[in-house]
């Protein structure tokens, strides 16, 4: 017992140790980028350079040829791995193969590995544990018993693994990917070996739309993470693409201006990354071009993405609070880049903002601001120290003092199915 426990201790002191990127940025050839991810690896080369086109740089893959091909078209990779399983010969020979390819971005652990043996419905459906009833949510002993159990062999073995990865020189980070609400005891069991966290979160369904819940999924994962980077992986499918098992029969894609509120939003509340899920099942290419001309909007502004938010911004509306619960109202980020500025503004709820400002401690006043992408070519100045507009609901502005940072890249934006 004294010596596996001097062992996971060594394990976790080589994890720490290793220097892997703290920011969760990618970092190709002493570039920084903001990860604008998919899962999905196109088979056909034409496919894959369309993405890149799209802005599109990091891709979720499983080899050395996935990684070579991702090489070549510009793009970088993050390496899917069995770390449940321990440090295995087979662990240790896969990473030997391609610790040093200038496409790797970072490994990739089990996905929702907690939620997986926590609350997930499968654990009834298909391994019969639990019971169709939640037992996890109402925290009964056996649910407690079994948790514990998996707990006591994963989270070790994932340790062990990662720590042989360090072993092994890389010092690239070890990603985890959980479901929205997977269990901050177990998860944070890992953190201290884990570099980067975050969650799934695919909120648009036919008769539910709430598009709003990510800015509490972002918020609860940087508080899991304890100031671990968050990668936030959106929604790039609809539901009933995935078969009869979710119990959804009619087709709902987000429109291009959901997507682009649910990109926003978690950017605005800090996520260090964006990837999308379920391309792979898309039947609409109307649909994947509106993801496209997304991801490419986001590229274009990549030189802020990568930059700290600015301090001291206060957003504030301008109108007569109505009796009633309070609305989530409108948040901001501020960013610089060089002699550039970028202001982020996301109205969180279904209501008309009729005077929004932002106030800014940065002697902004005289700067002209152009609202990128706005139908009606809005400018703000600051003034007084603020600036001031108006936000529809469920709405997204996008300020910058220069439209250099506009993509041409256009086609998909009007898709609204």
């Amino acid at each position: 017992m004294k010596i596996r426990m001097l062992t996971l201790l060594l394990a976790t002191l080589i994890a720490q140790s290793a220097g892997a990127q703290p920011d969760g940025m990618l970092h190709p050839n002493g570039r920084t980028l903001f990860p604008i991810g998919f899962y999905e690896l196109p088979k056909d080369d034409v496919a894959l350079r369309e993405m890149a086109k799209a802005g599109v740089n990091l891709i979720v893959c499983h080899s050395r040829e996935e990684l070579d091909r991702l090489h070549a078209a510009g793009m970088m990779g993050v390496i899917s791995l069995p770390l449940q399983n321990g440090p295995t010969g087979a662990l240790r020979e896969e990473v030997e193969s391609m610790k040093d390819h200038p496409a790797l971005a970072a490994w990739e652990g089990p996905d929702e590995i907690v939620w997986n043996f926590t609350a997930a419905s499968m654990l009834y459906r298909v391994q019969h544990v639990h019971s169709q009833s939640g037992e996890w949510w109402k925290q009964t002993p056996d649910a407690l018993r079994y948790a514990r159990e998996q707990a006591s062999r994963v989270i070790p073995a994932m340790r062990e693994a990662v720590a042989l990865i360090r072993d092994a020189g890389s010092a690239h980070p070890a990603w985890i990917n959980e479901a929205l609400q997977s269990d901050a005891v177990y998860v944070r069991q890992y953190m201290d070996f884990g570099d980067v966290t975050g969650c799934d979160i695919y909120p648009v369904k036919k008769n539910d739309r709430r598009i709003e819940r990510m800015a509490s999924a972002v918020e609860r994962w940087k508080a899991v993470g304890q100031g671990k980077p968050v990668w936030m992986v959106l929604q790039a499918f609809s539901w009933n693409e995935l078969g009869d098992y979710y119990g959804e029969t009619e087709t709902a894609y987000p429109s291009f201006d959901e997507s682009r509120f649910m990109a926003y939003d978690v950017i605005a509340h800090g996520a260090g990354g964006v990837l999308y899920w379920g391309s792979q099942y898309t039947k609409s290419e109307l649909f994947r071009q509106s993801l496209y001309a997304l991801t490419s909007e986001l590229n274009a502004i990549q030189p802020f993405l990568i930059e700290p938010d600015q301090p001291g911004l206060i957003v504030r509306s301008i109108e007569i609070v109505e009796d009633g619960p309070a609305p989530r109202g409108v948040l901001g980020c501020l960013k610089k880049s060089g002699d550039d500025w970028l202001l982020i503004l996301v109205n969180e709820d279904n209501h008309w903002r009729m005077g929004v400002e932002a106030a800014s401690p940065h002697g902004l006043d005289g700067r002209t601001f152009y609202e990128l992408y706005g139908e009606d070519e809005e400018t703000a100045t600051f003034t007084n120290g603020a600036l001031t507009t108006r936000m529809p609901p469920y709405g997204v502005k996008v300020f910058c003092t220069s439209r250099d940072y506009e993509t041409s890249e256009r086609s998909g934006r009007e898709f609204n199915p």
